[in-house]
């Protein structure tokens, strides 16, 4: 018999998420860690940087008060992924939610991308979000509750953007089938899965390929007139997270400021 989700009303009152590439400044991942305390998670940031890692989290408990453990990890590395969530499962509340965030870019051409950039690409984008997911969805099935957001992009929808071309579009757009699959599979052990879709984002990446005259053309474009912002993407992910999300299951949450009606 297929087991029902969770109603909002049996959702832990403290439940716990992961956050992969979370230490990063100016970066969704971080944003989004530190809304999701605001909102009464404990949060486990993972991050290949293990000190920035650390310093998030010590400064999301000082911030809110809510538990979170900072980790060391390449995602990348099944073994690493394995441990880590081992780690989180046994130290912090109930773990409830993933948010696969961790991810490089590729500003290659298809013609003129090597073997060794294509699999570096995969490896962390979609092969670290499978690892990950897999070792949540073990936890999650013990709870019959579980949430996982991945953070896709606007230029896996649109073929290409502002710096994604053809290894990071095709990572990207890997991760909008995988939430689908998961979603169809994983719902009857009250699991959701679900994407984010990011467009013009002022972040760390963007913010070092994004001329002032690409800015203004974008802003032409965009009907709400602006580059969006980590808090704006945040705040989809809460949501897509939190009490209110389970019953959207298969979504992706377009975040683009109207690009793609421009």
């Amino acid at each position: 018999m297929p087991v029902p989700a969770y109603p909002a009303s049996d959702f832990p009152e403290r439940p716990t998420a992961i956050v992969t590439g979370a230490a990063s400044e100016r970066g969704i991942g971080r944003a989004t860690a530190h809304r999701l305390a605001r909102d009464g998670w404990a949060v486990a940031v993972l991050d290949l940087d293990g000190a920035a890692s650390e310093a998030v989290a010590d400064r999301i408990t000082e911030e809110t008060g809510m538990p979170a453990l900072g980790l060391g990890v390449d995602i990348a590395d099944e073994q690493a992924v394995i441990d880590a969530v081992a780690r989180i499962d046994a130290g912090l509340p109930q773990l409830v939610g993933v948010v696969n965030n961790a991810g490089i870019s590729s500003p290659t051409p298809f013609t003129e991308v090597g073997t060794e950039e294509w699999k570096r690409v995969f490896d962390v984008n979609v092969h670290g979000t499978y690892f990950a997911t897999r070792e949540a969805v073990k936890v999650f099935r013990r709870h019959s509750l579980g949430r996982i957001v991945n953070v896709s992009s606007a230029s896996a929808e649109r073929g290409g953007g502002v710096y994604g071309r053809a290894a990071y579009c095709g990572s990207k757009a890997a991760l909008l089938g995988m939430a689908r699959t998961w979603a169809r599979e994983l719902g009857e052990y009250g699991i959701t899965a679900n994407c984010v879709a990011p467009g013009s984002i002022d972040t760390d990446i963007m913010g070092g390929r994004l001329s002032d005259e690409r800015k203004t053309f974008l802003l032409q474009e965009l009907p709400v007139g602006r580059v969006g912002t980590v808090e704006d993407v945040a705040g989809g992910i809460a949501y897509l997270l939190g009490r209110d999300g389970g019953y959207l299951t298969g979504v992706t949450l377009d975040i683009n400021g109207g690009s793609h009606i421009a």
